[in-house]
């Protein structure tokens, strides 16, 4: 089963290792989020300014879980105009997920 979880900072952890295990393969299809993404400070201080908008209901941001609890991917609700009833759709999954056709993951890098 997969479902997608409102993100929290309780999955700051967990978050921070799919992004380091999968670098290499999301920066074959998207630019590089740089170096400094990857040293877990300034990836704590950009997760927080995530919850703050988060929070304004500004934008809606998910992570896609097997029923293990682990992170198989993200879905990114950005630009959210209630008014207008519109908002732009981003995900990314992981490497293993998007190799497998039942969304496996191993944790392994």
């Amino acid at each position: 089963m997969i479902s997608i979880e409102k993100l929290s900072i309780q999955d700051a952890a967990s978050l921070f290792q799919f992004e380091v295990c999968n670098r290499t393969f999301f920066e074959k299809s998207v630019p590089s989020r740089g170096d400094a993404y990857y040293q877990y400070d300034h990836f704590l201080r950009g997760l927080q300014a995530l919850l703050d908008e988060q929070a304004q209901g500004i934008s809606f941001f998910g992570l896609i879980k097997n029923s293990q609890g682990d992170i198989l991917g993200r879905m990114n609700l950005v630009d959210i105009e209630k008014d207008e009833g519109i908002g732009h759709l981003g995900y990314r999954v992981g490497e293993d997920t998007a190799r497998s056709p039942i969304g496996c993951q191993n944790h392994l890098c």
